[in-house]
């Protein structure tokens, strides 16, 4: 054979064995789509058999939460620093994923009717497959031909994709709870709606406060605008939407329609101020506290919602009260602690300890929010559980939330905002600074930029990347 032949054929070799991995995983998830519960022992009109969970379905939740709750994210923020590991711990990651989704289908004792958890697996499957086959497709290093002039469209396709894994995950996961233990069928599936909605709804934000908290601040500087404009956007949308779906118009009012609805008119009127209000008369940006007072007032109504147990009623309690807080402490630190300045500092790195409070008053209440379901309440009633030991519970899960929100932010941070900061520690030092000189802010907004840019002018999966950042923070 000759060198040519040779060389012909080891390149198509190369090339066959990522697309048999994808065609191998394509025949696993099909072959598993295929299976069916039995569904023999579920009484008639419940969703679940009597049986307790059984081991493999204990060890399919705790692997998915860890693969799809811990891992799939962290490769994520790899991915977007354009880490060496992004791609080995994804792999990773999906072949657990593989292994865990077979367990869902393998186990006994408790069974299960047709469910959306079940269903909502095949999108989440789906959408992992398409990763898989965009990243093998990126690794292949095609530059020619019509695979070649896609390539681009396909980097941001495989960005988006992966940015939207993270919020389908949480929603899976969620479904995975429900369906575990029957709840949200018939009468109770509105009610349901509303809580875990909203209650995603209040974590989402959190999420997004600390996002701007931690990495943001630069970013918003360059938008032009203060972050209650958008804050401000969003509650006038939401709160549209609230006030034409909280009660159906043409009937009559029931329960707590009139009380859902004015929450939802409320949040449009003071939206509308608070993007109002968020430039000045020269049309520079603004902060304001409208957007904590909305929340200080959603948790006053919430606080105040008449229930039927006396357990549902303190939850409610608890978590309006926690609401409250989060407006308050917002309302706090941009008025005393930050004085309408966008930051702390000059250059946006430095934080109060009091500027984490308002984002992780915000988690805990959507996790509050989404703990009070009728069926749920009803569960603990039962089982004589108090409400105390489940805010605990509640307030614990929160706090490794958060934690995970920060750490995922430190590695980004780490990687992309900070790595022209690393001076000589033996360089002299006036004022714990460096050679006396502070870094202002439009310095490190050059610094993102450049980071950004360098990322857009290598090899979009990577190859030369190392080289283009170690170029990015050599410069002075």
């Amino acid at each position: 054979m000759s060198l040519l032949q040779s060389s012909a054929f080891a390149g198509r070799h190369h090339s066959a064995m990522p697309v048999n991995s994808v065609l191998l995983l394509l025949a696993i998830v099909r072959t598993t789509f295929a299976h069916e519960h039995h569904d023999e022992d579920i009484p008639e009109g419940a969703a679940i058999s009597d049986d307790p969970i059984d081991s493999i379905l204990w060890v399919h939740m705790i692997m998915q939460t860890f693969v799809w709750g811990l891992l799939f994210p962290t490769g994520m923020v790899l991915g977007i620093i354009r880490s060496r590991w992004h791609v080995p711990l994804q792999t990773l990651s999906t072949v657990i994923a593989v292994v865990g989704y077979f367990l869902g289908h393998a186990h006994k004792g408790r069974q299960f009717s047709h469910n959306i958890h079940a269903s909502f697996a095949s999108i989440l499957m789906l959408m992992l497959i398409c990763q898989v086959a965009i990243g093998v497709y990126l690794k292949m290093h095609i530059e020619r031909g019509l695979l070649g002039r896609i390539r681009r469209p396909i980097v941001v396709a495989h960005g988006i994709l992966g940015k939207l894994m993270p919020v389908a995950s949480w929603v899976q996961m969620l479904f995975g709870g429900i369906t575990a233990l029957g709840f949200c069928r018939e009468d109770h599936l509105g009610q349901c709606l509303a809580h875990f909605i909203m209650g995603s709804a209040f974590i989402a934000y959190g999420i997004l406060l600390t996002i701007v908290l931690l990495v943001g601040r630069l970013w918003l500087r360059r938008t032009g605008r203060s972050q209650e404009f958008f804050d401000s956007l969003i509650i006038a949308a939401w709160g549209c939407v609230n006030t034409f779906t909280e009660h159906r118009w043409g009937g009559p009012w029931v329960h707590n329609d009139l009380q859902h609805t004015s929450m939802g008119i409320i949040w449009w009127c003071a939206g509308l101020l608070g993007i109002w209000l968020s430039r000045t008369k020269d049309g520079r940006p603004k902060r304001n506290i409208i957007p904590g007072i909305v929340i200080l007032l959603t948790g006053y109504a919430m606080s105040a919602h008449p229930q039927n147990l006396e357990l549902s009623e303190k939850l409610h309690t608890i978590f309006g009260y926690s609401l409250m807080g989060a407006g308050l402490a917002r309302i706090i630190e941009i008025s005393f602690v930050l004085r309408d300045c966008d930051s702390v500092s000059e250059d946006a790195d430095e934080i109060y300890s009091f500027q984490h409070l308002p984002p992780f008053l915000l988690y805990a209440s959507g996790f509050l929010f989404m703990g009070a379901t009728e069926e749920q309440i009803q569960m603990l009633s039962d089982a004589h559980i108090t409400h105390v030991s489940y805010v605990l519970i509640l307030y614990s899960t929160a706090f490794l939330l958060y934690l995970l929100v920060n750490m995922l932010l430190y590695l980004y941070e780490m990687h992309t905002l900070r790595p022209s900061r690393k001076v000589d520690a033996e360089a002299p030092r006036m004022n714990g600074l460096p050679n006396g000189h502070a870094r202002s802010g439009d310095r490190l907004v050059r610094d993102a930029e450049e980071f950004e840019l360098t990322g857009l002018m290598s090899d979009e999966d990577g190859d030369g990347d190392e080289n283009g950042n170690k170029e990015a923070r050599g410069r002075p």
